[in-house]
């Protein structure tokens, strides 16, 4: 399960959830290839997943199927219920044994991929014995897919289960870089998601919102062991940031997955910026929001008095804004397990700080400031945007 099993080692981090290339045997070329001959295999190597032994089966019986199908069909001159019961007196206990034994693999079966990818098996090969207008499997494929689809509805709950049931403070030390359960469940969530878009499938959607509700109120609870909201919401970006890189190497950029989190991310950096403008800069940002409220209101000479704050927050800013625009860019950097994302932050920082400095310039040539003398040691807004983007790190 996504949130019950121990930290995975280095080695198996990465896969341990991952599709990878198992999703392959859903195309044209691997669904309906040469089958698996037992003895020529077993002289190999290789090891097989479940389901492309189950393809391999399936392949075989959907082939013979229906050439048995049209054989008796053309030989014994029946058609409809006729040709049904015959096939099926023929038939019969093969497919019982195929039943029977995939019900004993399933009962015990965790891989909720392997299941998933079983089930868009038989979706496929019903549609291919549908477009050959054969329908001796039909109640076969139906008999199979009720059999798999309540077994995958399982693990899916069990998976929700599992992440709603984990404690934060019993897993180790806090660590603001991704955690591995939340990239357990973008391995996971994009495998389903990339598989269920060919045949979508209503009740995988709704209990893969589940899932997501779940990683979102863990996400929330580790968060909220950290003892500042700095690193708080570094830990919320970089989880964010880390469940759409996955997400979106499968996933469409539409879907609800992607959708959700894009929103999160959106909001914790839009917040984690204003975190780090506030130390070098929070007094002019608070200045400029406190004017521009009263601007509204037309009773900005209440701050006509506060000429020494103003001088003190103008030469403060022209004195250090470059230090600590620097100093600010690094901290970013290092705290950001992603480069591109560290980077994106960065410069929606810079570009916020020019719209308050912007600001700022607004508020000091409003008629109550004008005879400020300090107006003349404003830095010139094109000129410090020249600067910032020198600051501004490269690819």
């Amino acid at each position: 399960m996504v949130g019950f099993f121990s930290k995975p080692s280095l080695k198996s981090r990465n896969t341990i959830f991952t599709l990878g290339q198992r999703g392959g045997i859903l195309s044209p070329a691997e669904l309906e290839g040469p089958i698996l001959v037992p003895h020529t295999a077993q002289r190999g190597d290789s090891r097989y997943p479940y389901e492309t032994l189950f393809r391999s089966q399936h392949y075989a019986l959907l082939d013979n199927g229906c050439r048995e199908y049209l054989f008796l069909s053309d030989f014994f001159m029946v058609t409809g219920n006729s040709a049904l019961d015959l096939f099926n007196s023929i038939m019969g206990k093969t497919l019982s044994m195929f039943l029977k034994s995939m019900s004993t693999y399933v009962s015990d079966c965790y891989d909720s991929i392997a299941v998933f990818l079983c089930i868009h098996i038989i979706l496929r090969f019903r549609a291919i014995t549908a477009k050959r207008t054969i329908p001796a499997l039909d109640k076969y494929w139906e008999a199979v897919l009720e059999l798999l689809w309540p077994r995958f509805e399982l693990i899916l709950e069990m998976n929700i289960h599992s992440i709603r049931n984990t404690d934060p403070q019993k897993l180790g030390v806090l660590d603001t870089r991704p955690h591995y359960i939340t990239r357990r469940y973008a391995e996971f969530s994009s495998a389903i998601v990339s598989i269920n878009q060919t045949f979508p499938n209503e009740r995988t959607h709704t209990l893969l919102g589940q899932l997501q509700v779940e990683v979102e109120n863990f996400v929330l609870k580790m968060a909220a062991e950290f003892p500042s909201r700095r690193d708080q919401l570094i830990f919320l970006i970089n989880n964010y940031d880390m469940l759409l890189s996955v997400l979106m190497e499968r996933a469409a950029d539409d879907s609800k997955e992607v959708e959700g989190f894009q929103q999160l991310l959106l909001a914790r950096t839009q917040e984690f910026i204003e975190e780090i403008l506030s130390p070098p800069f929070g007094g002019m940002i608070a200045f400029v929001k406190e004017a521009e409220a009263l601007m509204e209101k037309g009773q900005l000479d209440r701050l006509k008095n506060d000429e020494a704050r103003i001088t003190q927050l103008v030469r403060g800013f022209s004195s250090t804004w470059k230090q600590s625009v620097e100093s600010m860019s690094q901290d970013v950097m290092r705290s950001f397990t992603n480069f591109k994302n560290g980077t994106s932050i960065i410069q929606g920082a810079l570009t916020q700080l020019i719209q308050y400095y912007h600001g700022f310039h607004k508020v000091l040539n409003q008629p109550t400031f004008r005879s400020l003398a300090v107006r003349s040691e404003l830095i010139n807004l094109h000129h410090l945007m020249v600067e910032v983007k020198k600051h501004k790190p490269n690819f």
